[in-house]
C-alpha cells in the first residue's frame, strides 16, 4: 500500500471534478444517518431507503453511481432491489454493505449482480475507498468474504452458486420450471415428463407460491436470468 502511494498518490473518494453520487439501503435509520454522516467528506448521498419498494422508487429517481445496499431487510432485502434494478439502471452499481458474514449472502448477492461485498465493520475511510474502486468497476470484497466466491467458483466453475431461492424447489419443480421457461405449455410439459396436466398444474402452483410471484411469465424471467433454460 505505501509503495503504490509513493508511485501514485491516491486521491480519497469524492475529490476530483465530480463527487460520486451514492445512495443507501438499509431499514434502520441510525445506521443511515451515521454513515451519511461519515461518508459526506468524500461523496454526495443523494438519497435513500429503508424499505424495497422506497428503494427500486428512489434510485431510478436519483440515477446514482453507486449503491450502498443492506442484505437483509423485512421485506426482501437487497437481492430483491438488485433484481428490480439491473435490467433498467444497468449503469448503477451495487456494493452489498451488511452484518451478515455467511458464505450463503455474499455468493448471493454476487450472483444478483452486486460488485462487491463488505462487513459493517469497515472503517469510513475503507468504505469510501470500496465505493470508487466499485464504481470503476472493480470488484470488491472485505477479505475473508472473497474466499467464499473463490471457493464457490473454484469448486465447479461451470455451475450456478448455491441460490436459497432456486433450492426451494424440488427436483421435478424444477424440471416443470425450466420448460416452463423454453416455452412449453402445460400439455408439452405434462408429456415430456409423462406426469398429468393436473400435477403440471400443481408444480407450477407450488413454484409461484416458493418465490412469490403471481404468474408464468414471471417464472420465466427468473429461470432465464438463472440461466435455468
Amino acid at each position: 500500500m505505501m509503495a503504490e502511494q509513493s508511485t501514485r498518490p491516491v486521491e480519497p473518494a469524492g475529490t476530483g471534478p465530480e463527487r460520486l453520487r451514492v445512495f443507501l439501503v438499509d431499514d434502520h435509520a441510525m445506521f443511515r444517518a451515521g454513515v451519511r454522516a461519515e461518508l459526506g467528506a468524500h461523496v454526495e448521498v443523494v438519497g435513500e431507503a429503508s424499505t424495497v419498494a422506497e428503494a427500486i422508487t428512489r434510485i431510478a429517481a436519483t440515477g446514482p453511481d453507486v449503491v450502498l445496499l443492506d442484505v437483509h431487510m423485512p421485506d426482501g432485502g437487497g437481492r430483491a432491489v438488485l433484481e428490480a434494478m439491473r435490467r433498467s439502471h444497468p449503469q448503477v452499481r451495487f456494493l452489498a454493505l451488511s452484518v451478515s458474514d455467511a458464505a450463503e449472502d455474499v455468493i448471493g448477492l454476487i450472483r444478483a449482480g452486486a460488485r462487491g461485498y463488505v462487513t459493517k465493520t469497515i472503517s469510513p475511510d475503507e468504505l469510501a475507498a470500496a465505493i470508487r474502486r466499485v464504481a470503476d468497476g472493480d470488484a470488491v470484497f472485505s477479505p475473508r468474504l472473497a474466499g467464499f466466491v473463490l471457493d464457490a467458483f473454484a469448486a465447479r466453475p461451470d455451475a450456478p452458486v448455491a441460490d436459497p431461492e432456486l433450492d426451494q424447489l424440488t427436483n421435478r419443480e424444477r424440471e416443470v420450471l425450466r420448460l416452463l421457461a423454453r416455452g412449453y405449455a402445460y400439455k408439452e410439459i405434462a408429456r415430456e415428463l409423462y406426469i398429468s396436466i393436473k400435477t403440471v398444474e400443481t408444480h407450477v402452483s407450488n413454484v409461484l407460491r416458493k418465490l412469490q410471484m403471481s404468474n408464468r411469465y414471471e417464472l420465466s424471467r427468473w429461470a432465464a436470468d438463472r440461466r435455468l433454460v
